[in-house]
């Protein structure tokens, strides 16, 4: 028979015929052969069985070849690796596996492989790597070092071996430094790997460095290209023209001003109000961003690539350039602007009735800061704030009565008031971290809040109702699986459940109003908020859980956020009354788009962001190495406890650390001494000391202070 009779095709229908007939047992090449009738080197009967080990179809273990289906072997994507294991998500149906270290077998971030699952320790799907079918180009951040005369890369995350770098003319670098890196030869573990270095940061012991790199590492370049600072330049550059205002409603007259933080440059809304005989009229004006970032142009393209601004320590990497986000976008006192007005009538019980979408022209009265309004509402301001408000006074006090209206609004339909903790960076000239204190968020903050919610929710409303296509802010109920974990936590701290069939956000709200006032708020507080599915963009309207509410959008950010970019291009042609067979022409697969990119890069600026605060916590605890301070548990792991302290600043309790004994972990919310019974439990307030802090990673590491060590403090 000649050996080129079959095709490639022919060959895998036969091979994987043989490989799915009879037992579980492997077939050897030479009689996987001889079966599917080739000759020896046969080269369609080999590249088919190339191509079928690469798709993840069979996989050749000792004795031979077998079917990876029928051994129940998969394929997935490595998401994201940690110091001893990592995580793949499944092919199938985007389940996550974990995946422990010695079991990679050298994988890297976004490598496809082939998985076959492991007994599993903590009840949840652990695998092994059996193969890398393909090699996704890797980067990766850490610390330079030099090692018995060579330099080698100690990773941030991925890998506890070092890795030695090879072709080390590209860039200059010292020990020390903080690096990007790219692998550049592979082998079967990660200490086998080689790198070279692409990007020097400057020394790792500065949180401004390691700043620098995440963004790196994230594809996060803070420069725009060319095209898109030529357009943006262009539209700053001619300013507003008086025929632009035409068609819009001249409100420059009008009583509008901002209120946002001291340090804000890119003033996104302003606000209005006006009381009559039975409801308020709320205005909010919004940056008529749309007006000057054109759909497809150089900017639009940037934008979305973006998808958000990315805000850290004292910086911010823009969606925008800045002479269109600090500049003629931004609602800047005492100069005209084109903006995007929604008017809100609300009832003196807090109710939407109506609301009209027009597009208009402000000339801001005043840059409010959100301190000062503050001081005002409170009663302790001084004569110079007082003077500087004077002219908006009365729409201060109209907008405290009714933000007050509009949370009550929200208490009585159900929606949980679920506390966060934001922190505050506080950073010198020399941008280094001096300081940690959690971000105040006070009456004046409220006010913007509910007024950008209800502004939201009637983009969302007036979409839905319009049936035109669109990007809706999304929030689940939480999995049937959270709900019953979060039932089963909850019982076990004596917490009421309600027995329900369908979860409602006012059950949630309950619980947590019952348990406001007791000891143990902090723990069911933090225990609910884990539980929430992630909010995202969709483009359908399926409501927001943690609102409750029906109706609601992104609408009130175009400046730094691109599904608010998007949805003022689609409401704008709405309200000039093109129909909605023309939109869903023009806007059904845009929005689609949108939404997941949008979802995609925001997930990203949060885990940024969140990186980049640690390196700046951890610089500021470099200080404040063998300090005693009171915290609480903020989570409660396998591997030991963290501790978060009042100034926000949260750290690792490490199990190996703890007093000696034998310790169990619950699986839940509490690790326990089984001798003495001495327990730790999320929620317990501690007295740690910090005995590390690396900049470089972000981890701060606290053990227990000793008695000593307490009465000394005291």
């Amino acid at each position: 028979m000649n050996e080129t009779r079959y095709s490639v095709e022919k060959y895998k229908n036969r091979i994987m015929t043989f490989l799915n007939q009879g037992r579980k047992k492997p077939i050897p090449k030479k009689d996987l052969a001889a079966k599917c009738k080739s000759n020896k080197g046969g080269e369609n009967f080999y590249i088919a069985l190339d191509e079928l080990c690469s798709e993840g179809i069979i996989f050749e273990r000792k004795k031979g070849f077998v079917s990876c289906e029928k051994y129940g072997y998969f394929t997935a994507t490595i998401t994201r690796l940690n110091k001893t294991f990592g995580f793949a998500e499944k092919t199938d149906d985007k389940s996550e596996v974990f995946i422990p270290g010695k079991f990679l077998m050298g994988a890297m971030p976004q490598d496809k492989v082939l998985i076959s699952l492991i007994e599993s320790r903590s009840g949840s799907p652990e695998g092994e790597v059996l193969s890398i079918l393909e090699e996704n180009l890797s980067q990766m951040t850490g610390t330079v070092v030099f090692r018995a005369g060579s330099y080698f890369i100690i990773p941030d995350t991925m890998a506890k071996s070092l890795i030695r770098v090879d072709n080390m003319d590209n860039v200059p670098f010292e020990e020390g430094d903080k690096v990007l890196a790219e692998i550049i030869k592979r082998g079967s573990r990660h200490s086998e790997h080689r790198a070279r270095i692409i990007m020097a940061f400057g020394s790792a012991e500065n949180a401004v460095s390691c700043a620098n790199s995440i963004l790196a590492v994230n594809g996060i370049v803070p420069e725009f290209p060319f095209k898109a600072l030529k357009e943006a330049r262009k539209i700053a550059e001619a300013g507003i023209q008086e025929y632009e205002y035409n068609n819009r409603e001249d409100l420059r007259d009008e009583c509008i001003f901002t209120i946002d933080s001291a340090e804000a440059k890119d003033l996104d809304d302003a606000v209005s109000i006006s009381k009559h005989e039975d409801h308020y009229i709320l205005g909010v004006h919004i940056a008529d961003v749309s007006y000057y970032v054109k759909g497809n142009s150089a900017l639009d393209k940037e934008a979305l690539n973006r998808g958000t601004s990315i805000y850290y320590a004292n910086k911010v990497v823009p969606m925008l350039p800045k002479e269109l986000s600090n500049g003629i976008c931004s609602l800047n006192p005492n100069e005209d602007r084109l903006t995007f007005s929604v008017f809100l009538k609300v009832d003196f019980e807090g109710n939407l009735k109506n609301y009209t979408f027009k597009k208009t022209v402000i000339n801001s009265k005043i840059k409010g800061i959100y301190s000062e309004i503050n001081t005002i509402l409170s009663g302790e301001t001084t004569p110079e704030i007082l003077e500087k408000y004077a002219h908006v006074m009365d729409s201060i006090i109209l907008m405290n009565e009714l933000a007050d209206l509009l949370i009550a609004c929200k208490k009585r339909r159900g929606a949980p008031q679920i506390e966060t903790v934001e922190s505050k960076l506080i950073i010198d000239e020399n941008d280094v971290c001096i300081g940690v204190t959690p971000r105040v968020r006070g009456k004046s903050e409220m006010i913007i809040e509910e007024f950008m919610l209800l502004a939201n929710e009637a983009a969302a409303n007036y979409a839905r109702i319009k049936e035109v296509p669109f990007i809706y802010r999304v929030h689940e109920e939480p999995t049937l699986e959270k709900a019953e974990k979060l039932k089963e936590i909850l019982l076990k701290i004596g917490v009421p459940f309600p027995n329900v069939d369908s979860f409602k956000p006012a059950h949630l709200a309950q619980i947590l109003d019952n348990a406001r006032e007791s000891p143990m708020f902090p723990v069911i507080n933090t225990i609910i908020l884990r539980s929430m599915a992630k909010a995202k963009y969709a483009p359908e309207p399926i409501g927001h859980f943690g609102l409750a509410l029906a109706d609601y959008a992104h609408f009130t950010s175009p400046i730094r956020r691109y599904p608010d970019l998007s949805i003022h291009r689609i409401l704008s042609d709405t309200i000039m009354g093109y129909d909605t067979k023309w939109l869903e022409k023009r806007y059904a697969a845009f929005t689609a788009n949108s939404s997941e990119k949008s979802s995609r890069a925001e997930l990203t600026a949060m885990n940024v962001e969140r990186e980049c605060e640690d390196c700046y916590k951890a610089e500021y605890m470099q200080k404040h190495i063998g300090e005693v301070y009171e915290g609480l548990i903020s989570s409660v792991v396998e591997h030991g406890v963290y501790v978060m302290l009042e100034n926000t600043v949260e750290g690792l309790v490490h199990i190996n650390s703890f007093p000696p004994g034998n310790y169990y972990y619950d699986g839940f919310m509490s690790i326990t001494e089984q001798l003495s019974n001495k327990k730790y439990t999320l929620g317990d307030k501690v007295r740690i000391k910090c005995v590390k802090a690396t900049v470089s990673t972000g981890d701060i590491d606290f053990v227990f202070a000793e008695e000593s060590e307490l009465q000394s403090e005291e």
